[in-house]
C-alpha cells in the first residue's frame, strides 16, 4: 500500500472517531441542554410541551423560588462540607493504604491486594451494613456518610499503580539524605502524584455529591439532608403534584416540571463548576526530565 492510500485510510479512521465522539457528546449534551430550557421556560410553554433545547417565555420563577427556599439553601451548604470532608478524609485514607502496597518489603502485601480486590466484586450487603451503622450509633450523623464509603477500591488500585510508577531512584536518593518514609511520600511522592491525586480526588468528590441511597437509609432528621436528597425529594414531590393535576386539582403557580428543572440545575452546576478547576492538573508526562539518565 502507498503512503498515500496509509494517509486516507488514517483519515476515514479519524473522520469516524470525530464522529462518534461528537455523537456521545450530543447525546450526553441534549438532555442537559433540554433541564436548562424547561428551567427558564414559562408554565404555559412547558404545559403545552413546546419547549426543546432552547428556552421559550423566558421565566425565572422556578429560580427565585428555589434560592428563596431556606431549606435548599441549607442542604446545600451542608452538602459542600460533607463533600469537602468526604474527599480529604478519603484521599487520606486511600494514600495512607496504596503508598505502603507499593513496597516490596510489606510482608503479605499480595494477600493485602487480594482481600481488597475481593471488595470491589463481593460486599456484605444494605442490611448488614445498616445494621452495623446502627450499632455504632452512627445513624443522623454525618460520620454515617464518610466513614462507610471513605475507601474505594477502585481508586485505591489506580493510585498504587501511580505510586509504582514513580522511579525508584528518586525515593532511593532521599532515603539516603536521611528521609523517612513518611518525609519522602510528602516531599517527593505527592508531588509528582498530583494528576492522580487530581483526578481521584475528583471521583470521590462527585460520588459523594451525587450520592443520596445513603442518607436516604441512614438520615431522618429533614435538617441534615444532602441536596441529593431533597432533590430527590423535590422530584417525588412534583410526580404527585402532577398526578392531583390530572385529577382536577388547582393549578399551582408554577408548573412542577419547571421547579424540578431548576432544582436539578441548582444542584448540579456547583460540581460542574470542580472540573476546569481540577483539569489543569490532567496532564501527562509529569515524570519526563524528574530523573536524568
Amino acid at each position: 500500500m502507498t503512503n498515500e492510500g496509509k494517509l486516507n485510510r488514517i483519515r476515514l479512521a479519524d473522520i469516524a472517531i470525530m464522529i462518534i465522539v461528537g455523537a456521545a457528546m450530543l447525546i450526553c449534551l441534549i438532555p442537559f441542554l433540554h433541564i436548562i430550557a424547561v428551567s427558564l421556560s414559562s408554565k404555559q410553554e412547558i404545559i403545552s410541551d413546546r419547549v426543546t433545547i432552547f428556552p421559550r417565555g423566558w421565566d425565572f420563577e422556578s429560580y427565585k423560588i428555589v434560592f428563596q427556599d431556606s431549606r435548599m439553601l441549607r442542604s446545600m451548604g451542608l452538602t459542600i462540607v460533607l463533600t469537602t470532608a468526604f474527599t480529604i478524609v478519603s484521599m487520606i485514607m486511600s494514600i495512607c493504604a496504596a503508598y505502603p502496597l507499593t513496597k516490596t518489603q510489606l510482608k503479605g502485601r499480595s494477600f493485602f491486594m487480594m482481600i481488597i480486590v475481593f471488595t470491589m466484586f463481593f460486599s456484605g450487603g444494605l442490611i448488614p451494613e445498616y445494621l452495623l451503622v446502627k450499632q455504632l450509633g452512627l445513624l443522623d450523623s454525618m460520620l454515617s456518610l464518610i466513614l462507610p464509603g471513605m475507601i474505594s477500591a477502585f481508586n485505591l488500585i489506580i493510585l498504587r499503580s501511580f505510586f509504582s510508577s514513580i522511579p525508584d531512584s528518586l525515593e532511593e536518593s532521599a532515603y539516603l539524605d536521611g528521609s523517612s518514609h513518611i518525609g519522602t511520600l510528602i516531599r517527593i511522592v505527592l508531588p509528582l502524584s498530583l494528576p492522580a491525586l487530581a483526578t481521584l480526588s475528583l471521583f470521590y468528590a462527585v460520588s459523594r455529591w451525587n450520592g443520596f441511597m445513603d442518607a436516604l437509609f441512614y438520615i431522618s432528621n429533614s435538617e441534615m439532608y444532602p441536596i441529593q436528597l431533597k432533590l430527590y425529594q423535590v422530584v417525588m414531590n412534583s410526580m404527585v403534584t402532577d398526578l392531583t393535576a390530572q385529577e382536577g386539582a388547582a393549578a399551582t403557580e408554577v408548573v412542577a416540571e419547571g421547579l424540578k428543572a431548576a432544582s436539578i440545575m441548582f444542584a448540579t452546576v456547583p460540581i460542574l463548576i470542580v472540573y476546569p478547576w481540577l483539569q489543569r492538573y490532567f496532564v501527562s508526562g509529569v515524570m519526563v526530565g524528574a530523573v536524568k539518565g
